[in-house]
């Protein structure tokens, strides 16, 4: 049913997600491997972006990270859930609405693989103006951040017209 409801433009979405989870894998796979040639070093640095690795076992931006396994499994199977939401929506919608949904979706993908894989998501992506510095983020992150966006630029223009 899934399949069908996708359509014509089912190989097109999945290779879409598929595109966007491996970019985000080879990004980390990357990261992690310099991090440790670097022994934990900073990677890159510059005026306004660093790239060094830090853990995340929260949610977006290191919100709600703990040390505690129990509550970490809870928020994995929550976060599961949720993923699991997105996909019924991105398979009910059409057009525009569905593209920022599987981009959501891939980014969320990349994430819950590493929590799996890693017990934490890698993040490394470190903007700052000065000593003032942007939550630490990775390419997931930036493509469910694209997606979101998408989806209230849609909600705010949309006339209640089908996009």
């Amino acid at each position: 049913m899934i399949i069908k409801n996708l359509g014509k433009n089912f190989l097109i979405n999945l290779l879409l997600v598929f595109s966007i989870f491996l970019i985000d894998r080879l990004s980390k796979i990357y990261v992690i491997h310099l991090n440790e040639q670097h022994l934990g070093l900073q990677i890159f640095s510059s005026k306004f972006l660093d790239i060094h690795l830090t853990w995340n076992e929260g949610i977006a931006f290191g919100l709600l990270s703990f040390d505690q396994n129990n509550l970490y499994n809870y928020l994995t199977v929550f976060i599961l859930l949720v993923v699991l939401i997105i996909l019924f929506l991105a398979v009910k919608s059409s057009g525009l609405k569905r593209f920022s949904l599987l981009i959501i979706l891939s980014g969320a993908l990349g994430n819950l693989f590493d929590r799996f894989y890693y017990k934490a998501v890698p993040d490394f992506i470190d903007f700052h103006v000065g000593n003032f510095h942007w939550f630490i983020f990775n390419v997931s992150d930036i493509f469910i951040t694209l997606g979101v966006t998408g989806m209230i630029f849609l909600e705010l223009f949309s006339r209640n017209e089908k996009i």
